[in-house]
């Protein structure tokens, strides 16, 4: 596995273990992720892409933290995988993502990609998706209050879902993500933010 060579790359947020984290809750980690790049203004905060991974049919899903370097190539941050934190985008799409050859079409993965600064301005959550029917969590929530916009106080479904007229950021085939980020390609391409 390619180390993180610390000389040509500074991370972005603390090391794992300093991160704000909360199991099962992957789309507030990566919210706090963004919220501390854009306090901490070492970084355009427009170089980073929370990338929600899903299907059509909505099983399942993950977030996750794209850094969109000028260097040779891009990062990933995940505080859920035992991969380098952050990841160079390589490694991170040979280990982390499988073929979808066996899967039926409805399970095939996309990607929807919001840029870091408008996530941080949109993303709302109550959390009730992880409640059951007589309302007991599921798994234990974050201390810190629900995300909550001056518009919404639950959006999560319209990031789950990969209906590109549905939300916000840009929704693509999890092979295109790989093709357009990967090291040979991602200097000569340019994701538009919605």
């Amino acid at each position: 596995m390619a180390e993180l060579d610390e000389d040509r790359y500074r991370p972005a947020v603390p090391p794992r273990a300093a991160c704000a984290y909360t199991g099962c809750y992957c789309e507030e980690n990566v919210w706090k992720l963004c919220d501390y790049i854009r306090s901490r203004g070492e970084r355009p905060v427009e170089e980073f892409y929370a990338v929600f991974i899903s299907n059509e049919r909505r099983m399942d899903y993950h977030v996750i933290l794209l850094h969109v370097s000028s260097g040779e190539q891009n990062f990933i941050y995940d505080l859920d995988t035992v991969l380098p934190f952050p990841c160079p985008f390589d490694v991170y799409s040979t280990e982390a993502f499988r073929l979808d050859d066996s899967l039926h079409p409805e399970f095939h993965r996309k990607i929807r990609m919001i840029r870091a600064d408008l996530y941080l301005e949109t993303f709302a959550s109550d959390r009730s998706h992880m409640k059951d029917a007589d309302g007991k969590w599921q798994k234990p929530p974050p201390s810190y209050p629900c995300i909550e916009t001056a518009d919404s106080k639950m959006n999560l479904d319209d990031f789950i879902g990969m209906n590109p007229r549905v939300g916000w950021g840009s929704v693509l085939p999890l092979s295109d993500f790989v093709r357009q980020f990967g090291r040979q390609t991602h200097l000569s391409c340019s994701v538009k933010a919605q």
